[in-house]
C-alpha cells in the first residue's frame, strides 16, 4: 500500500511555475499580490486538496495550537457538557484540544499537567481534583510560559482567570426552596472541606436555614471522598434509625445519584420518607421516578468562556494588568422529589429503577 502524498506549498509551485514565496502569499491573502495570481493558486490549491502541515505551523509560529484540558472524569456531566463548550469555542479559533482526567486523584492531576507541558501544549483549562490542595504544579507551568485557566474548582492561591458559576446563590436558593417546602430537618452532603465549590455552597445552605430561623445539625452536614463504599456507608449512617434527616441536599450529583440508589435499596420513598435535590446537570434528572429537582448550571457556557479566556491569554504579547473571575447564573428546576409537605403522599411514591 502506498503511503499517501502529502500535499505542500512547493508542489503548487512547481505546477504552476511561481515561487515557493508567491504561493505562500497567496493562500495567507497577502495584499503584495495580484488577484489574478492568487485567484489562480488558491484554485489549484483546492483542486489538489491542500491543507497546511500543521507540525510545520507550530514550528514556525513556535506554537501547536493545542489546548490542554484536565478534569476530573470525562464521563460526569458537568465535564462532558463543559469540554463540548471548550472544544466548540477552541475549534472556531482553530486550535485543537487535548483532554486528561484526574480521576479524583492529584497525583493524576500532576502527572497529567506535568505531560501536558512536556507536548508543548499553548495553554492550560483545568477544574481541580477533589484531593488538590495546594498548586504549586500549576504555577510551575506558568512560569514555563504556559498560560493557564481554571473553571468550576478553582483556587485562590493561583493568580490567572476563572470561570465559575454562584455556587453560594444556588445553594441558597435550593435550601429557601426546601424550608419553604416544609423541610427542616435538612442534611448536606458534600466533599473536601478546602475546595471553594463546598465552601461557598455550605454557606448558602448555612444562610438559607439562618434566614429562615432553621437549626442546623452539624453532625448531617457530611464530607465525602469519592470512594464508593465511603459513600454508601456515609449516607447509611444518616439514614438509619428514627431520627433522620427529612430532606438531603447534594453538593455535587454524583452524591445525589449515590443517594437515589441507598434510599431505593432501604426501601424509603422519596419525597415521602426523604426529600432530594442537589446540584446536577444530567439531562436525566426530569424523566427520574420522581423527577429530581436540581440546581442547573449553564455547563456549554461555562466551556466557552474558559476557552476564549484562555486563547485570549496565549494570542496577547503581554499579560494583562489584573485577571477576571467570571461568575454566571445557576437556575433552580424544582420537581416532584422535593414536593411540599402539606401536599401529602401516595404509598407508590418512591424511586422505581
Amino acid at each position: 500500500m502506498s503511503i499517501p502524498h502529502h500535499v505542500t506549498i512547493k508542489d503548487i509551485a512547481q505546477q504552476l511555475k511561481v515561487s515557493i514565496s508567491t504561493v505562500s502569499r497567496a493562500l495567507r491573502c497577502g495584499t503584495d499580490i495580484n488577484e489574478e495570481t492568487r485567484k489562480l493558486i488558491q484554485g489549484v490549491a483546492k483542486e489538489l486538496n491542500y491543507s497546511p502541515n500543521p507540525i510545520a505551523l507550530s514550528l514556525k509560529d513556535k506554537k501547536t495550537k493545542v489546548i490542554g484540558v484536565i478534569v476530573q472524569e470525562i464521563a460526569n456531566n458537568y465535564c462532558s457538557s463543559t469540554i463540548a463548550g471548550i472544544e466548540d469555542y477552541a475549534c472556531k479559533k482553530g486550535y485543537n484540544v487535548l483532554i486528561s482526567q484526574s480521576h479524583e486523584k492529584f497525583d493524576a492531576e500532576l502527572a497529567a499537567t506535568r505531560l501536558m507541558a512536556s507536548r508543548r501544549v499553548d495553554g492550560l483549562l483545568i477544574s481541580l481534583s477533589n484531593e488538590t490542595r495546594q498548586v504549586d504544579h500549576l504555577k510551575e507551568i506558568i512560569e514555563m510560559g504556559v498560560p493557564v485557566v481554571m473553571f468550576d474548582r478553582v483556587s485562590d492561591n493561583l493568580d490567572t482567570h476563572k470561570v465559575v458559576v454562584d455556587d453560594y446563590q444556588g445553594a441558597f436558593d435550593l435550601t429557601a426552596h426546601l424550608i419553604e417546602s416544609g423541610y427542616e430537618q435538612i442534611a448536606h452532603l458534600t466533599i473536601s472541606k478546602h475546595l471553594a465549590i463546598t465552601q461557598n455552597r455550605l454557606k448558602g445552605f448555612l444562610d438559607a436555614c439562618k434566614a429562615h430561623n432553621v437549626k442546623v445539625n452539624n453532625d448531617w452536614i457530611v464530607y465525602c471522598d469519592f470512594n464508593g463504599r465511603n459513600i454508601r456507608k456515609e449516607i447509611r449512617k444518616l439514614l438509619k434509625g428514627s431520627h433522620r434527616p427529612d430532606a438531603l441536599f447534594c453538593s455535587v450529583e454524583r452524591l445525589t445519584m449515590a443517594c437515589i440508589k441507598e434510599l431505593r435499596d432501604m426501601g424509603l420513598r422519596i419525597p415521602g420518607d426523604v426529600a432530594l435535590a442537589g446540584f446536577s446537570d444530567n439531562t436525566l434528572t426530569p424523566y427520574l421516578n420522581p423527577p429530581l429537582t436540581s440546581v442547573i448550571q449553564p455547563t456549554f457556557a461555562i466551556g466557552q468562556k474558559a476557552a476564549r479566556l484562555l486563547i485570549e491569554l496565549i494570542e496577547n504579547k503581554t499579560m494583562p494588568i489584573s485577571f477576571k473571575t467570571i461568575r454566571l447564573k445557576t437556575s433552580l428546576s424544582i420537581q416532584d422529589s422535593t414536593r411540599a409537605l402539606a401536599t401529602g403522599w401516595n404509598e407508590g411514591d418512591m424511586y422505581d429503577s
